[in-house]
């Protein structure tokens, strides 16, 4: 059994599910819905989000609910990956600083105890220090981990600031491969694990994305032969379409998933579906989470926070 890949991931269940005005400012991935109240994408925000927790549950991984807060409002509660995360190495849990207020006020006590009650975890707020001082950096969304080697992967944005994510590793012993990705519009990503997915076996990737040639080619270098990858390169659209917005999971049996939106799913290729399902033995889940990824600007990945 592979203890660097989860079985169990926690949450969120929207009460207020909405477009977050703060927040769209450095999320491109983000759009307005015009012809629906807010009653209704709450409405149909919860059915794709029961869904997903059912299809999760169906496969024999774990899922553990919250249900959100109307108070303090939390439109992007629905993201709990970006607040907090847990380590295969230790039972600490790290919360980090956000970028936005109505962001930083997800991370809630209550769910925190609850985590702390269930895995015996040891607190580390440490990082909340940068937050005061306007530097972020936004958990596994910031971050995407190579836990088999300890190399952390984090493209620098807004919300992932090297001096924060220096931090970081220096209190894990991570070993750190930072790059600079932009998307169609030249805007910075902002946040790694929409550029990408790391599996086991393999890494999804938009190498298109990393403009610089020279840091491209080091990252390259970096996924084949530290971190010992086979590259499925994504194109830019379909990194659009959220296809580098992925988690591998597993289940008690250890059978192993990879966890994607449809909408993702159906931009990738019948040759990358082989690669990921034949080759390397992985089941593929494929939520529809459509209203979820429009308005929120994250999809699938971003939905879940691995409890190790």
């Amino acid at each position: 059994m592979d203890k660097y890949i989860a079985d169990t991931v926690l949450m969120v269940e929207p009460i207020a599910f909405g477009f977050n005005e703060s927040a769209a400012e450095t999320n491109a991935f983000q759009n307005r819905v015009e012809d629906l109240t807010h009653e209704q994408v709450q409405q149909k925000a919860l059915h794709e989000f029961i869904g997903y927790v059912d299809l999760l549950r169906s496969k024999g991984i774990k899922v553990i609910v919250h249900k959100d807060n109307i108070d303090p409002y939390t439109p992007d509660s629905i993201f709990p990956n970006n607040w907090f995360s847990t380590s295969p190495y230790n039972k600490e849990l790290l919360v980090y600083p956000m970028a936005n207020k109505n962001r930083a006020d997800e991370r809630r006590e209550d769910i925190i105890n609850d985590l702390i009650k269930r895995g015996n975890y040891n607190l580390d707020s440490s990082l909340l220090d940068y937050e005061a001082q306007g530097q972020y950096l936004e958990g596994t969304g910031s971050m995407v981990l190579d836990h088999h080697n300890k190399i952390c992967y984090a493209c620098i944005s807004p919300r992932t600031e090297k001096e924060v994510i220096q931090k970081w590793a220096e209190k894990t012993g991570y070993e750190l491969q930072i790059f600079y990705a932009y998307g169609e519009d030249g805007s910075e990503v902002y946040h790694t694990n929409v550029v990408m997915t790391m599996a086991d076996e393999y890494v999804v990737i938009c190498l298109a994305s990393i403009k610089d040639a020279a840091e491209r080619a080091a990252l390259t270098k970096a996924l084949e032969e530290k971190s010992n990858r086979h590259i499925i390169d994504i194109t830019m659209d379909q990194m659009n379409h959220f296809a580098g917005n992925m988690l591998q999971l597993r289940n008690e049996k250890g059978d192993k998933f990879l966890v994607m939106s449809d909408t993702a799913y159906d931009s990738l290729t019948d040759e990358q579906i082989f690669i990921i399902t034949d080759k390397f033995k992985n089941q593929i889940i494929a939520p529809k989470i459509d209203l979820i990824e429009t308005i929120g600007g994250g999809s699938a990945r971003c939905m879940i926070a691995e409890i190790f």
